[in-house]
């Protein structure tokens, strides 16, 4: 039943990426951190189709539209079962406004390397679950091998001091979700 739900997600998000894409908009404040531990101020513009507390991370991320492109890119750089086989990650995960910012032959042409649209998208993952408490001064090592930084305090926080994260600390099987609205790229 996961997998059919999560073919299904992809099916939806595949046509979603490859055309055009309406932004979406955000809340202005910051809210406290909800009931549960999610915060910032894109949770409530952050619609979300189920729990997703009991899915592995990519099905997880496929339970919102608004992270429908980053889903498309995981599915065509073929890093599903490497994302879903960690026993414990976290995931920077850019929303639809983050690949928006990349003009379109920066996109093309990153979506059709598959060796470095994995470089890309494996930077945005660390083998572990972060907390929120270990983002005011964080340094991770990422999967792809690469450091990435968290600062910040609150409820607002930077990942290397370019992205913010719009909505924190979504909860996933084996996972936490960071939704986050630039594209990182690892140091070269």
């Amino acid at each position: 039943m996961r997998t059919a739900k999560a073919a299904a997600a992809v099916v939806v998000a595949v046509p979603l990426a490859l055309g055009g894409l309406a932004s979406q908009s955000q809340a202005q404040a910051a809210p406290p951190p909800g009931p549960s531990g999610m915060f910032g101020p894109g949770c409530s513009a952050l619609t979300q189709k189920a729990n997703t507390a009991k899915d592995r991370v990519v099905e997880a991320a496929a339970a919102y539209p608004q992270l429908s492109q980053l889903v498309s890119a995981v599915v065509r750089a073929r890093l599903g079962g490497t994302l879903d086989g960690k026993p414990d990650v976290t995931v920077f995960a850019p929303n639809q406004q983050a690949f928006q910012k990349m003009t379109a032959s920066q996109l093309t042409s990153l979506l059709s390397n598959q060796g470095q649209l994995k470089k890309v998208l494996t930077y945005h993952v660390v083998a572990k679950q972060i907390t929120p408490n270990e983002l005011p001064h964080g340094s991770f090592t990422t999967v792809e091998g690469g450091k990435l930084t968290t600062s910040g305090s609150g409820t607002s926080f930077k990942v290397n001091g370019k992205a913010n994260i719009v909505c924190g600390n979504i909860k996933a099987a084996h996972a936490t979700i960071y939704v986050i609205d630039a594209i990182l790229q690892p140091p070269s």
